[in-house]
């Protein structure tokens, strides 16, 4: 996997402008559906956007673990946020959970503001994809 992020666009603070995959080291591609702060009971947990991060990103980490891969096999996330201004505000502390739970590498990424999502106590969701390395999947 390389991350791919040109000089002539503005240096990348939080995610990649790019990753790129050999095909013929990438043994599974998974596809991560959306994930939220819901625990096990189907409730959604976490008072705050940081907490409901934290909760959101350990989901996805789970199905990925399950499928076989590992944080750093990321390639893209997708971060869907009910509060663009309050995430904003937060970044720092959602950054530092970012980096407890899948490091210092990062994905192509991208946040998406929208109005709600699923269910209606959910701040964020976050979706992605990653490519197992054959050794692995």
């Amino acid at each position: 996997m390389e991350r791919v992020n040109p000089p002539e666009l503005g240096k990348p603070s939080g995610y990649s402008h790019a990753v790129a995959v050999d095909p013929a080291r990438t043994g599974r591609i998974v596809f991560l559906a959306g994930q939220t702060a819901l625990n096990q009971q189907n409730k959604i947990v976490g008072d705050g956007v940081v907490e409901q991060f934290e909760n959101a990103l350990s989901n996805l980490l789970a199905a990925l673990r399950a499928a076989g891969g590992e944080p750093e096999d990321l390639v893209s996330v997708t971060i869907y946020i009910v509060d663009m201004d309050d995430y904003k505000a937060h970044a720092r502390e959602i950054g530092a959970v970012w980096r407890k739970l899948v490091g210092t590498e990062y994905p192509a990424m991208a946040g998406i503001g929208v109005s709600r999502l699923w269910d209606v106590e959910a701040l964020v969701e976050v979706q992605g994809f990653a490519a197992v390395p054959i050794e692995r999947g």
